[in-house]
């Protein structure tokens, strides 16, 4: 059995320091990079993708809307146009950073509201995965577990990896609650490991009702600006692996 453990990093931007991107790296194998919109900036782009390297974790780009007041968490009106072309800009920025180390763009993965409306949105889904295959056509459309971006990416002819959460809490459609909503975070350790061994030993997810949800997931995110998230990967990783649990990157040799 295998898992990709991928985390956002690289969000701190000019005097602004979020998240413990330097031990989170330890624990992870798949490092989405934001890329200046809605967190990031030049300086910490290129500084995460060397930490990547150095490190040995695959990296990707994880684009979002124009809004960096708001985290990227705020929904914009976009045309599906202007999103396409918002993703190339981002996307275009990181493959720049990570030419110049040496490392290939392993997947792409959209940031936050941008994501949400893209798992139901098929037009925005649509806009996305286009902008993911004339910028990096051989990486990775990374999406929510049973979502139509997932769906989109594979109708491109993108390799795809549908992904659930370890720290979120679902709706009964399989979608991630709202972050106004209490509890919509996960911040119980037993909670977050119990969640995970659900989602890979048994592809099921639980609703806000009670009830199971089916998924099949390939990657499994750690928010990197969520609280204690370096003591929750760490142990939930080791645990992982005590049960056979291979963690390894999308994109790694089997």
């Amino acid at each position: 059995m295998r898992i990709d453990i991928n985390a956002d990093m690289g969000e701190s931007f000019g005097a602004y320091t979020i998240g413990d991107d330097q031990n989170l790296f330890q624990y992870i194998t798949s490092a989405n990079i934001a890329c200046g919109f809605h967190a990031g900036d030049y300086n910490v782009m290129n500084d995460t993708v060397k930490k990547a390297k150095e490190n040995g974790v695959a990296i990707g780009a994880h684009p979002g809307y124009p809004d960096l007041q708001g985290f990227g968490r705020r929904n914009l009106q976009m045309t599906p146009r202007e999103i396409y072309n918002c993703m190339v800009y981002q996307i275009g920025a990181l493959i720049m950073f990570a030419q110049i180390q040496g490392m290939a763009i392993q997947h792409v993965k959209p940031h936050g509201a941008l994501y949400n409306t893209a798992a139901e949105n098929p037009a925005v889904a649509k806009a996305i995965a286009e902008a993911v295959y004339d910028t990096v056509p051989d990486a990775y459309l990374f999406g929510l577990c049973n979502s139509e971006l997932v769906k989109a990416g594979k109708e491109a002819g993108l390799k795809t990896a549908s992904e659930a959460f370890a720290d979120r809490q679902y709706t009964d459609d399989g979608r991630l609650c709202s972050r106004l909503l209490p509890n919509a975070v996960l911040k119980n350790h037993d909670e977050i490991l119990q969640q995970v061994k659900e989602i890979i030993f048994h592809k099921r997810v639980k609703g806000l009702s009670g009830g199971w949800i089916t998924l099949q997931a390939d990657t499994i995110c750690f928010h990197g600006d969520g609280a204690n998230v370096v003591e929750h990967t760490a142990l939930i990783r080791q645990a992982l692996e005590k049960e056979n649990v291979f963690v390894r990157s999308v994109g790694a040799p089997a």
